[in-house]
């Protein structure tokens, strides 16, 4: 996911904060944000994640006048490579999501978001036969070029779907 520009206003932050049940008053008060070491209204953690529906390719955002694989009209789910499914014969699991900030995400700021290839392995697996493992890291940089958050994924693959029962 790239994403050009992706502004961090107050209200998203507060309606992000209230969707997690985090009542933090430097989520939304600017008086209180202003008395505390970062000095401004800031995004909760995981913030950064929102920015998939300022990127118009978004493979889950739903496109006007497109069908959806959410629209129950059959089963869901990703099937394709094109649309990030597995590879194989088995299905691609989103496993691990971690954060490195290198400063707290500011209402005003107006992010980019560049993606890059991380690690891959391998692990043998009991039932799918190998699993693939695959990072992408994803650098948030703020509007003067400096490095807000990086973003690591962790997607892994399955060599073919997995069987049922013990082997």
């Amino acid at each position: 996911m790239a994403v050009d520009k992706f502004p961090i206003e107050a209200g998203h932050i507060m309606m992000f904060a209230r969707s997690i049940g985090d009542a933090n008053p430097i989520y939304y008060d600017e008086e209180y944000a202003g008395k505390t070491e970062p000095g401004a209204v800031i995004a909760p953690p995981t913030f950064v994640q929102s920015s998939a529906q300022f990127n118009p390719d978004y493979f889950l955002r739903p496109k006007i006048g497109e069908e959806w694989f959410g629209s129950a009209k059959g089963p869901t789910g990703i099937t394709s490579k094109k649309e990030g499914g597995g590879g194989g014969g088995g299905g691609g699991l989103h496993a691990e999501q971690h954060y490195v900030y290198h400063r707290t995400p500011r209402a005003g700021d107006v992010l980019t978001a560049t993606v890059k290839p991380g690690k891959s392995w391998e692990k043998e697996g009991r039932r799918g036969g190998k699993l693939m493992f695959s990072e992408s890291v994803t650098e948030y940089r703020d509007q003067h070029g400096e490095l807000v958050v990086t973003a690591t994924g962790v997607g892994v693959r399955t060599e073919r779907p997995a069987t049922s029962g013990d082997s």
